[in-house]
């Protein structure tokens, strides 16, 4: 049995039910919903006091689900990836097949390839896409650690994963860039 099995049966009930999570990624902890649920995704902009047209990232388990999940992705953005040591962020064109509120308004979607073996483990068994935001009210520093996530933050999900949740190393946001389709790169955040 996985260490975090208990976690990803209960993350599992919750998404099932269009409920929120605070979950630790790849990067740092994040609220997360299905990413195919308008419902969910609206309830998230409320927790965190943001506005809809801030765009969030959606975390997949691996390639294929690029595909499913963007109209045209220019193939060269794997191996580009591939190359990188650091957890990245590609905003690519043509979302498709995601709520509509988690699309910017040019109809882009950030998408991550998620490495953290709970996060693979629970996208591979939800089968769909989950969002990732980072785990703050709009306005306030991205928490570092567990203990650094607001007490309304907490408050406002349906489930608390408890695995790392006593880590000590600080986390990073992950770098963003942008695939334009003529294959050209434009970095959001290093």
């Amino acid at each position: 049995m996985l260490p975090f099995q208990n976690d990803i049966d209960a993350c599992l009930r919750v998404l099932n039910s269009g409920g929120l999570i605070l979950y630790p990624t790849d990067t740092i902890w994040g609220i997360g919903c299905d990413a195919t649920n308008a419902e969910a995704v609206s309830r998230i902009y409320a927790l965190k006091q943001r506005s809809d047209s801030k765009a969030m990232i959606v975390l997949v388990a691996d390639e294929r689900e690029i595909l499913q999940y963007v109209t045209q992705p220019d193939l060269q953005i794997f191996d580009y990836i591939k190359g990188v040591n650091k957890p990245t962020t590609v905003i690519y064109e043509g979302g498709i097949g995601l709520a509509d509120n988690l699309l910017a308004q040019d109809g882009t979607v950030a998408i991550r390839i998620c490495s953290d073996d709970f996060c693979r483990h629970l996208i591979r068994r939800f089968r769909k896409p989950i969002v990732s935001t980072s785990a703050n009210i709009s306005g306030y520093p991205s928490p570092q650690l567990f203990p650094d996530i607001d007490i309304a933050i907490k408050q406002g999900v349906d489930y608390i994963v408890e695995h790392r949740q006593d880590e000590l190393t600080p986390a990073r946001p992950s770098s963003i860039i942008k695939w334009e389709k003529n294959g050209t790169l434009t970095v959001i955040r290093p």
